[in-house]
C-alpha cells in the first residue's frame, strides 16, 4: 500500500481533471493471445535494451498533464546513455501516448510487448491503465509508474513509485478497499497548530467522493471541518471565498481542477481570506506556479504541496542536483519529472544486477519483487513492496513537504526522511 494517501490524491486528480470524460473500451483478448509469458532472451552485446515508457500525453485532460514523469526518465536515459548505457547495452526508449483512454493504452501494451519485446515498462503515467492486466499477465516490470487508479494495488508485476503493502492478488487493495493515512493532516496540526479546515468540491461524483474522503481524515485528527460545494457548471468561488474567511479556516484542501483552483485563490485574495496553508498534491508541484496564480499573490504564497519525493529545488543534495543538470533544458521542472527520473534509475539498478547472467524480464522482475527500503539515491522516501494479508490499522508514515514562495519556489520544511508520524489507515473504495 506505501504512501496511499499520495496515490489517492494523484488518482483523484486526474478524475477531478477528466469530470467525466468517457474513456475508450478494450482490445479484444484474441489481440494478446501471444503475450510473453516467457522471459525476453538475453540481447547480444551489441544490442539495445529496450524499454517502453506510456503516457497520456493528448489526453482529455489536456497536453503536458500526464508527461512529467516520461520527461524524467528521458532525461535519466539520455545521460545514462551518453556515459555507455548498461554494461555495454545502450538503452532505446520506445515512447507510446494512450491519448488517455482505455483502448489507446491496451494499443500500447500490445505495441510495446507483443511487437517491441521490451524488457519493462518504465514510468507509466495513464489515466486509464485498462491494459494493467495484460502487462501483469505478461509478467514484463513495470517500473515506477504513477498510481492513477488502483492497477498498481491490483496486479502483480506491477511496481509503482510509491510501493505497495497489498496482496496485489487481481483485486484492487484488499477485497476492493485500499486505504490511506492521516499524516497530512496530522503535520499541519502538530507543526502549524491547524484546528479548522474547509474541503472544497465541485457538485459532480468524483470530486465530491474525494472530499468526502479528505473530511473524514481530517475529522480523525480532530479537526473541525467546513465544506463548501460549488456548481461545477457556474461556479461562485467569491461566495466560497467569502465563507472560508468567515469561517476562520485554517487550512484549504480541494477537490477541483487546476483551472478552479487558480480561481479559487484569484476570489480568496480578493475578499481578504487569509489561511495558513492552501494545500495541494505532488501533481501540482511544479515551477508554473507564479504564472498559473498570477492572478492572486497572497494565496500563491500560501500554497504547500506534501509527497514521497525530495523537493527538486533542493540542489544542495547531490542525487537533486544531478537530476537538474540532466534537465536543464526543460522549460519547466515538476515533482513528477523527479519521480520519473528515480524511476528510470530504478530500473536501471535491476538491469545491472542481471548483467552477468542475461538482463530479461524474468531477472528484472525478480530483482523488483525482491526491492525493500529503495530510495533512488536519496530522492525518495524508502520503497517497500509487501503482500500482506490483512490491512495495517495503523502505519509510521513520512512525507515530504514543501512551501511556495515568491523570488525562492518551492522551500522544503524540514526533512522528508524525519517528517513521521503514526497515523491510523483509513478504508475507502477506488
Amino acid at each position: 500500500m506505501g504512501r496511499r494517501h499520495r496515490a489517492a490524491e494523484t488518482a483523484a486528480a486526474a478524475l477531478l481533471l477528466l469530470l467525466g470524460t468517457a474513456c475508450g473500451s478494450r482490445l479484444p483478448e484474441s489481440d494478446f493471445e501471444h503475450e510473453g509469458r516467457t522471459a525476453t532472451p538475453a540481447p547480444s552485446s551489441a544490442a539495445p535494451l529496450r524499454v517502453g515508457i506510456i503516457t497520456s500525453a493528448t489526453s482529455p485532460v489536456g497536453g503536458n498533464t500526464f508527461t512529467g514523469p516520461r520527461d524524467g526518465a528521458q532525461a535519466w536515459f539520455d545521460r545514462l546513455n551518453a556515459h555507455g548505457g548498461i554494461d555495454g547495452h545502450k538503452v532505446e526508449v520506445r515512447l507510446c501516448d494512450d491519448g488517455g483512454s482505455g483502448i489507446g493504452n491496451n494499443t500500447c501494451v500490445h505495441r510495446l510487448i507483443d511487437e517491441d519485446q521490451v524488457v519493462a515498462l518504465v514510468a507509466t503515467t495513464a489515466l486509464d491503465y485498462a491494459g494493467a492486466s495484460r502487462v501483469s499477465h505478461a509478467r514484463v516490470p513495470d517500473i515506477g509508474g504513477q498510481p492513477i487508479g488502483a492497477a498498481y494495488d491490483t496486479w502483480p508485476h506491477l511496481y509503482g513509485i510509491y510501493g505497495s503493502l497489498a496482496p496485489r492478488n487481481g483485486t484492487p487493495g484488499w477485497g476492493g478497499t485500499l486505504y490511506g493515512g492521516t499524516e497530512v493532516y496530522r503535520y499541519f496540526k502538530r507543526e502549524h497548530g491547524a484546528r479548522t479546515a474547509a474541503v472544497i468540491s465541485y457538485n459532480q461524483s468524483a470530486s465530491a467522493a474525494y472530499a468526502r474522503l479528505v473530511e473524514r481524515g481530517l475529522k480523525a485528527e480532530g479537526y473541525q471541518v467546513v465544506t463548501e460545494q460549488v456548481d461545477f457548471a457556474l461556479p461562485n468561488f467569491r461566495a466560497v471565498a467569502a465563507d472560508l474567511k468567515q469561517q476562520g479556516a485554517d487550512l484549504v484542501f480541494d477537490a477541483l481542477d487546476a483551472h478552479g483552483n487558480a480561481q479559487l485563490c484569484k476570489a480568496m485574495d480578493e475578499v481578504g481570506a487569509k489561511v495558513t496553508a492552501k494545500v495541494t498534491n505532488v501533481q501540482n508541484w511544479t515551477s508554473t506556479v507564479a504564472e498559473d496564480y498570477k492572478d492572486s499573490p497572497r494565496c500563491r504564497n500560501a500554497l504547500w504541496a506534501t509527497g514521497s519525493s525530495r523537493n527538486y529545488e533542493d540542489t544542495d543534495q547531490e542525487a537533486v542536483r544531478e537530476f537538474r543538470d540532466a534537465t536543464e533544458g526543460l522549460k519547466t521542472h515538476s515533482q513528477w519529472q523527479l519521480e520519473g527520473w528515480a524511476a528510470a534509475k530504478w530500473f536501471t539498478d535491476a538491469a545491472k544486477s542481471c548483467a552477468a547472467t542475461g538482463i530479461t524480464r524474468a531477472c528484472v522482475d525478480a530483482y523488483m519483487n525482491r526491492s525493500e527500503d529503495f530510495t533512488a539515491s536519496g530522492l525518495l522516501l524508502p520503497v517497500v513492496f509487501e503482500r500482506l494479508a490483512e490491512p495495517p490499522k495503523t502505519r509510521r508514515t513520512c512525507l515530504s513537504v514543501a512551501r511556495w514562495k515568491d523570488g525562492s519556489g518551492w522551500v522544503s520544511q524540514g526533512d522528508m526522511n524525519s517528517t513521521c508520524f503514526d497515523v491510523p489507515q483509513l478504508p475507502y473504495q477506488p
